[in-house]
């Protein structure tokens, strides 16, 4: 399943009534897993932050937008916290098996029916957005409810992208968008006297302003004291910890000093790791020594089949084709296994009964080695991009790079090329249940082998393309030459495999 976080931010704080008949319409929707609802009477703002499945997630925001029309009335709202809309943005952020594509694809189509039946004229923002002058939050809801109401329809710049050219009387715009995960970070500053120092400081963290480039900022009075309101739109390139260090610098530049700090909604661990690891000065530290992340891997196997996708549709080279390769050839071996598995102890298939009990152990066998050559793959491209980053210069150093360039290229092209054996073996078991085992599932029997047939000329493209690297290409011919071997045999095993589901359907 694939799932996306949405969090949209309401106009209301003050009216918890309000705010629970808006959390109650979302969490109505199928698949919607609620997770925070923060409100705040001194910005009259609540944010509430929700997972759900791709296929529910607009709906559910949808469902939040048109409840908060109903209930809010912008005309007489107020508070610190800027606001366009009765609610005021939705952003969909990528999680487990999701992609920004996915969100984007979901803004948009939500953006269309609140446009269309809602009658609320939407905004698309940050990575949905269709303009450059729309990336930023803060430049679309510049001038707020009160200054859009005053321009909707008369100025071409501030149409929206759906839905109507005049603002809704009293649930005024949505901005409605897809971007990573963002961090709504607050730290305080003391009594309300220090509001001008808060309001310096913001001036002197947020990107706008020549700052931290991943960083929003205000300097707002709450519950009569300073604070320095951000948020945080990137934690990789901005960690939580690095804002707080200039918040702080800069406010003892003031004389002033932080006495608290707050995270508004959820952030993900790994943002809290890093800040405590720089915190106490640990050295090398990994999230992999925390004890309870060791026992979720061991106790869910690993990395989940959408979390795996997800991995791959992501920017970084790896895993990429090798290791979809491997998984794919896993997964061809899982079904053969199953064939054979539906085969043993019935009666009509006892003259073979022995061959498929060994036929599931070599499946699960060879679908355990595809499983491990998923990260071997990976590895071995990380060692021949390391490889290419060592020094050119001395003479010897160029020598040494040279060599261990050829080293990394030949072991990235063992790895696939085991991936390949495997699958060629995938489809010598997919051929034979195809042809012995049990006709019910004759067609499962018929993926599997057109799977390992896929998975291993995938992996001989790998080999191929990283002997077609080496200098001395004569060092990789063996392995180039199996390949093309394995890609061959693997799909006479294929034919076998289609004429015997051709013949039973």
């Amino acid at each position: 399943m694939k799932l996306v976080e949405c969090v949209p931010n309401f106009s209301e704080g003050r009216r918890p009534e309000i705010v629970d008949a808006i959390r109650a319409a979302i969490a109505a929707v199928p698949s919607v897993h609620m997770l925070d609802v923060s409100s705040d009477a001194s910005h009259n703002r609540s944010v509430i932050t929700f997972v759900a499945s791709v296929e529910h997630a607009a709906d559910a925001a949808y469902a939040g937008i048109a409840k908060a029309r109903d209930l809010i009335d912008l005309t007489v709202h107020t508070g610190e916290h800027p606001r366009l809309g009765a609610t005021d943005v939705v952003p969909f952020i990528p999680l487990e098996g999701a992609t920004m594509d996915d969100c984007i694809a979901l803004a948009r189509r939500l953006a269309d029916r609140v446009g269309r039946e809602l009658q609320i004229p939407v905004y698309l923002y940050e990575r949905a957005a269709t303009r450059p002058d729309r990336e930023n939050l803060a430049d679309i809801r510049r001038g707020e409810f009160e200054g859009l109401r005053s321009e909707i329809g008369t100025n071409p710049a501030r149409d929206p992208d759906f839905g109507p050219r005049q603002i809704h009387p009293t649930a005024g715009a949505v901005v409605i968008g897809a971007r990573p995960f963002l961090v709504a970070y607050n730290v305080y500053l003391g009594p309300a006297s220090n509001l001008g120092v808060a309001k310096d400081v913001a001036k002197a963290v947020r990107g706008s302003s020549g700052g931290l480039r991943y960083v929003k900022g205000l300097g707002l009075e709450v519950d009569g004291q300073a604070q320095v309101s951000m948020n945080l739109v990137d934690i990789e390139k901005t960690p939580l910890y690095r804002a707080f260090d200039v918040v702080k610098m800069e406010a003892e530049a003031r004389g002033v000093s932080p006495t608290w700090s707050e995270i508004v909604g959820l952030v993900p661990e790994r943002a809290l790791f890093e800040t405590a690891a720089r915190h106490i000065q640990l050295r090398e530290f990994s999230p992999d020594l925390v004890l309870e992340r060791k026992v979720r891997t061991a106790v869910t196997g690993g990395v989940s089949l959408s979390g795996f996708v997800s991995s791959v549709a992501s920017s970084t080279p790896t895993p990429g084709g090798g290791s979809v390769s491997a998984h794919v050839g896993a997964l061809a071996a899982a079904l053969a296994q199953m064939v054979a598995g539906l085969t043993v102890g019935r009666k009509k298939y006892a003259a073979v009964d022995a061959e498929m009990k060994q036929i599931a152990l070599d499946a699960a066998d060879v679908g355990n080695q595809l499983a491990a050559l998923v990260e071997a793959d990976a590895q071995a491209y990380t060692a021949v991009s390391s490889a290419y980053k060592l020094p050119k210069e001395p003479d010897d150093a160029a020598v040494r790079r040279s060599e261990a360039i050829t080293e990394a290229l030949l072991g990235a092209s063992r790895v696939p090329l085991d991936t390949a054996r495997a699958c060629a073996r995938v489809a010598e078991l997919a051929a034979t249940v195809a042809v012995k085992g049990n006709t019910n599932a004759v067609s499962d029997a018929g993926v599997a082998a057109l799977l390992a047939e896929a998975a291993c000329r995938g992996a001989a493209y790998n080999v191929r393309i990283n002997i077609a690297a080496l200098e001395d290409k004569s060092r990789g011919a063996s392995l180039a030459a199996e390949a093309t071997d394995l890609v061959a045999r693997t799909g006479m095993f294929a034919a076998q495999a289609i004429a015997a589901v051709e013949a039973a359907i």
